[in-house]
């Protein structure tokens, strides 16, 4: 903003979808209100769009739609660029511009954070400028800037969460109607849930982004969504549901980032995605419909969790007009908020150094010496049993065991063990147990 000239603050958003469309509505119908809470007008000059006659959810007013995002974000008296495009491109380089031409910027690209964010954090430090994403991650509810800001002081060594609503309906709706993953799934593109293609949000992709952008926030160190272990629900069994069910459990996609002891005595990151099985006492298992919530532990403050809606586009856009506010201040006041803080630069822990617990389900031949021989299969790799469960079929039964806590490669080691073994006719299921304690 011209330091002589403070009597409006311009902002210019690119996309006009599902979130756009709330965030220019939302800036229209409370024009007064944040002029108030701002301290001087805010006035959407432009709104970026690919196509000028699509069907549009607000009425956008005339003049301000346009063609040419690369042109509205190189104009030189625009104050905050939002972006709520997703993708990689053109939402880099369109960022990329907004900052060297003097923009601050807010964006909802939990994607393109996850995978270059270093690079727009480097390019908003270059231009003294904000770039700031509290949307990207769990829609309306507040937990980017806690863990940036209110937990500074703090230090956190875990963060779990259901991030993603479309999995968690799912996954509820097989737990509360027996239903199987594909129903479920049906059910969710019916309500509007689930995408025609649903590949991000169901094989894990859209929650890996976000455990990214969320380890790198509680850990002080760069974490891209390539560093997170990624297995998606697309392989949840109505058979598995079940079976934690009758253990008083019930599954859950999580994003689960935490910090470890490494090899060295100094603590490594550990950052993964996957369905696992959780006590219906965790206060995650309540999280039901497509709700999100975010459980983060640390030292001095303990346990504090986040939850509400995760996306939408009213929910997501009340985040980006939360960004807005602050940035518009920061303009105002001459200063720049928090950039990034990777300062402890702590290495990724591989998939396999990681602590789990199991749950497998076998199918075996039913007769003696059959429990020995799988109990010494997990012997052979130091994975301790804590639990099994043996149900007769006449000839076959099934074993349902429960794993202590073990390097995720050595329970991995021990499942292929038991399916190349003569008295398994199958293992039928395979899934993480996580909220239990040892």
């Amino acid at each position: 903003m011209n330091e002589g000239d403070k009597r409006t603050l311009k902002v210019a958003v690119l996309g006009c979808g599902a979130v756009g469309s709330q965030v220019v509505r939302l800036l229209a119908e409370q024009h007064d209100d944040m002029a108030a809470r701002v301290g001087v007008p805010v006035e959407l000059v432009g709104v970026a769009v690919r196509r000028l006659d699509a069907p549009r959810d607000v009425e956008v007013p005339d003049g301000l739609l346009t063609t040419d995002a690369a042109a509205l974000v190189a104009r030189d008296d625009v104050d905050v660029v939002v972006e709520v495009i997703g993708g990689i491109e053109p939402a880099r380089s369109l960022i990329l511009s907004a900052l060297e031409n003097g923009a601050s910027v807010v964006t909802a690209n939990k994607a393109l954070l996850a995978e270059d964010g270093p690079t727009l954090f480097e390019a908003a430090a270059k231009a003294e400028r904000d770039l700031y994403y509290e949307a990207a991650v769990a829609g309306a509810i507040p937990i980017l800037r806690p863990l940036r800001e209110s937990l500074a002081g703090d230090r956190v060594t875990r963060v779990l969460g259901i991030v993603n609503g479309t999995t968690n309906f799912i996954l509820d709706r097989m737990d509360t109607s027996g239903a199987g993953f594909s129903e479920a799934l049906e059910e969710a593109q019916e309500l509007g849930y689930a995408e025609a293609d649903p590949t991000a949000d169901v094989e894990g992709f859209d929650a890996a982004a976000k455990a990214a952008i969320l380890a790198s926030l509680a850990f002080h160190s760069r974490v891209t969504a390539a560093d997170v272990h990624r297995e998606g629900i697309s392989e949840v069994t109505a058979a598995d549901v079940a079976s934690a069910r009758d253990m008083g459990s019930v599954v859950k996609l999580l994003a689960i980032c935490e910090l470890r002891p490494g090899p060295d005595g100094q603590d490594v990151v550990a950052a993964r995605v996957h369905p696992a099985m959780i006590p219906r006492s965790h206060p995650l298992a309540s999280v039901h419909e497509a709700y999100n919530a975010v459980f983060v532990e640390s030292e001095a403050a303990g346990r504090l969790m986040f939850y509400g809606p995760g996306a939408g586009g009213a929910p997501t856009a009340s985040a980006v007009l939360g960004d807005l506010v602050t940035v518009a201040r920061n303009r105002l006041a001459g200063t720049r908020g928090a950039g990034e803080s990777a300062y402890a630069d702590r290495a990724v822990q591989p998939m396999g150094e990681t602590r789990t617990r199991y749950h497998v389900a076998i199918d075996v031949d039913d007769r003696a010496g059959v429990l020995a021989a799988v109990a010494n299969a997990f012997a052979d790799h130091d994975v301790s049993i804590q639990t099994v469960r043996q149900e007769g079929r006449g000839a076959d039964a099934q074993l349902v065991v429960v794993s202590h806590e073990a390097p995720d490669a050595a329970l991995s080691a021990t499942v292929a063990q038991l399916r190349g073994m003569d008295i398994v006719r199958e293992v039928t299921s395979v899934m993480r147990v996580e909220g239990d304690s040892e």
